[in-house]
Parts: structure tokens; sequence; C-alpha cells
């Protein structure tokens, strides 16, 4: 029985503590929510004000909607864990309401007994009627025992009673704390529905200019195939460097091992043309532009970069992501699909691109007069930061992780501040959703 006791009450207290972890973590979840919130709230009456079209106010609309429903989410989390809580406490409760019961009971009769034998003249009697000096002791031994016991009970009912309007003072506190959320729940739910309200009148009004939004889209996508094809080529010619360059090195080390090796012979002009001879089988061998043939250096900088997958910094501080990698069809018409190389993330007006990793700036591009592009390059991984209106970095700088990169571009037609965010590993196209941090 005490074993079972044991197991029990270790139960709870884990149980408890279990709870209170999952609490927190709930309510940083829904302050980091609901921080978001406002800062959508903030670029959308950003946008709102510069807006020419409905389709930009759409897509932050429903990144807004989106938010609220993992609001309303978590709030239903804690209030179940809540109520479990208040269950467990109820159930403590009841059992210290039925043990105090006992207890309370089982100590009024010694009382009264006490009180009966309360004579120093019946004390002396039963211990005088011994007989033997055996017996005497023990009944000696008895009456102290008795109340040292009685004492030790009223200890315990104290302790049960002050630990009952501990658990009742919680429980109060916990029925608070439930009523509030069950509010802010359905005051989230009642602007839910406003948004969406909201959300399908924008809905209605992308449709009525359909036409022209479907043209639109498909020049976006004719420009985005463009700059594509020029990202491509500029980062095969980035690889090709890169082999050239590790090409050298090569030729240069064989060359001084060829050098020192014929520097033993007697011959000069034997260990000249040997070294001519090295220098030229190197130069002749064909460097690749869509591999790169990597150093052991940048060998761990690659395996550094694998290693943090799913848990790189987002480009920006601040965003949600507007438009996902790949082939995806359109938020409106399910029947136009919109091809994406990377993530699109909309963020504040006047927002900074930031490196993900440590690595090297491998190109500055300028891909029109007002969109340019940094790529860096970790090992055989690129990342590749586009739409920047200006750059801080050139070429060849060493970056740290989340080094300012340069200012992203707002755009004048529509009010969004958006940031492409690519991710290859040598030529490869990779969706870098998976290994940002969510």
């Amino acid at each position: 029985m005490p074993k079972y006791l044991l197991s029990l009450l270790f139960l709870c207290l884990t149980s408890t503590m279990w709870s209170q972890s999952q609490q927190e973590k709930l309510e940083q979840r829904k302050a980091q929510i609901q921080k978001e919130i406002r800062e959508n709230e903030k670029m959308l009456k950003s946008v709102r004000s510069k807006e020419k079209s409905a389709m930009n106010v759409f897509l932050i609309q429903k990144n807004k909607i989106r938010l609220k429903e993992n609001l309303i989410h978590t709030t239903e989390k804690q209030t179940r864990l809540l109520a479990n809580d208040m269950y467990l406490n109820q159930l403590k409760i009841n059992k210290l309401n039925r043990e105090l019961k006992v207890l309370k009971e089982d100590y009024a009769k010694k009382i009264v007994n006490s009180y009966k034998s309360r004579s120093e003249q019946s004390r002396a009697m039963f211990i005088l009627s011994s007989e033997n000096f055996l017996q005497a002791y023990k009944r000696v031994q008895y009456l102290k025992q008795y109340t040292s016991f009685r004492k030790s009970q009223g200890i315990e009912i104290n302790a049960k009673s002050t630990e009952l309007v501990r658990y009742n003072e919680k429980l109060k506190l916990q029925k608070i704390a439930k009523q509030k959320l069950l509010a802010e729940n359905q005051k989230e739910r009642e602007t839910l529905v406003k948004e969406k309200q909201e959300q399908e009148k924008l809905v209605n009004q992308i449709k009525k200019d359909k036409n022209r939004i479907v043209s639109e889209i498909r020049k976006k996508q004719r420009e985005s195939r463009t700059i594509d094809a020029q990202i491509n080529r500029l980062i095969r010619e980035a690889i090709a460097e890169a082999n050239r360059k590790a090409a050298a090195e090569r030729a240069k080390a064989a060359a001084l091992a060829a050098a020192e090796k014929s520097s033993k012979s007697s011959s000069k002009s034997s260990t000249t043309k040997e070294v001519k001879e090295v220098k030229e089988t190197v130069s002749r061998a064909s460097v690749s532009s869509s591999r790169i043939e990597m150093t052991p250096a940048d060998k761990v900088l690659a395996d550094n970069f694998r290693a943090n997958r799913g848990n790189l910094p987002w480009p920006v501080e601040k965003g949600f992501i507007s438009l996902g990698y790949g082939d995806q069809p359109h938020p409106i018409y399910n029947t136009l699909v919109v091809h994406n190389s990377g993530l699109e993330i909309t963020t504040n007006d006047g927002a900074n691109a930031r490196a993900v990793f440590g690595g090297e700036v491998a190109s500055v591009m300028v891909l029109s007069p007002v969109n340019k592009a940094v790529m860096i390059q970790h090992g055989d991984y690129f990342t590749i930061y586009q739409n920047l209106s200006t750059v801080n970095v050139s070429k060849g700088d060493k970056v740290g992780i989340k080094q300012n990169l340069g200012r992203i571009r707002t755009s004048g037609d529509t009010g969004k501040t958006v940031i492409k965010f690519l991710l290859l590993q040598n030529t490869t196209y990779m969706n870098p959703q998976g290994w940002l941090a969510n």
C-alpha cells in the first residue's frame, strides 16, 4: 500500500510539473502569435494606403486569418490543459476532505477518551495495577506513544487543512483563468468571422478583375523565368570560378612537390621540365560548372550548413511566406499554376536582408535597374537574397550569420516589401522552407 501511495504521489507531481511546463510553452507561443498578428496588421495598414489592386491585400489578410486560427487553436489547448489540471486538483481536494474527515473523527474520539482518563490518579492506577514491572514499563510507554500519536494527529490535521486551503485557492484562480481564456477565445472567434467576411469581399473584388490579374501573373512568371535563367548562368560561373581556383591551388601544390622531388636530383633542366609538365597537366583538366570540387575547408562549411537544416534563421527579422516553393495553385484561381524557384517572404517597409549562415559572397548581381541580389557560398551550398534596392557587401567578402546584406526593395506599384530567398546545392534548387527555423 505505501508503494502504491508513493507511486500515485509521484504521478501527480509529475503531471503537475508537466502541465505547468506545457502552459508556459503555450503562453509563450500565444504571445508570439499575438506579436505576429500586430506586425501583420501594421503591414496590412501600410499596404492598403499604397495598394492599387486587392490581390496583395488578400495575401496579407490571408496570413492574418491563419495567425488568428493558430491563436484560437493555442488558446483551446491552454483551456484543455487547464481543465485537466483543475480536474486533478479537484481530485486532490476530495481526497484531502475524506482524509481530514477520518482524522478529525479519530482525533475527536481520542480527545474524549483522554478527557475521561485525564486525572493523574487514573493514569497512576493504570500503571500500578500492572502484574509485573515489564507490564508497568509497557503501559508507561503506551501512554507516551498515545500522547505523541495524538499530537502528531493534530499536526497532520493542521497540515492537511492548510494544504486544502491552498488547493482551494489554486482551483479558484484556475477557474478565473479558464473563464478569461474562454472569453478571449470567443472574442477571437468573433473577429475571425469578420476577417473571413472581409476576405470574401476581397475575393469577389479580385474575381471581377480576373483577366487583368491573370495577365499580370503571367507577365511576372515570364520575368521570374528570365531572372532564374540569369541566376543559373551566374551560379555556373561562380562554380567554374571556384573550381578554377581550386585547380590552381592543386597545380601550385603539385608543382612545389615536383620541384622538391626533383631538387634532390643533379639535373636542373630535368627539374624545370617536370614542373612544367605538372602545370600543363592540371591546366588541361576540365573545369566543371555544375558541381563544386570542394577543399577540406569547404567540406567543413558544407557539413555545418547541412547540420543546421531546420534551424537556420529567416533571411528577414520579421515577415511571412506569401508565396511558397515550387508549382502551386493560385490562392484564388485554382486552375492557374504559379511556379516559384524559392520563397517569397513579405516583410515591413525598410526591412533588411540578412545572411542565414556564415560564408563567402560569391556574387553581387544586378538583375534589373531596381532589383539586386546577393549570392553567398557555403561549401557546395548557395543562398540567394533577391529583390534588394541597396547592397552592403561585395564579392569575396566573408559574412557571418544574420549579417545585414542590404535593404529590401518596396514596390512602388503594390506597396509590398518582398524578398525572394533561394537555396541551391550546386545547381540543384531546394525548398528553403524546410531549412528555416519554425
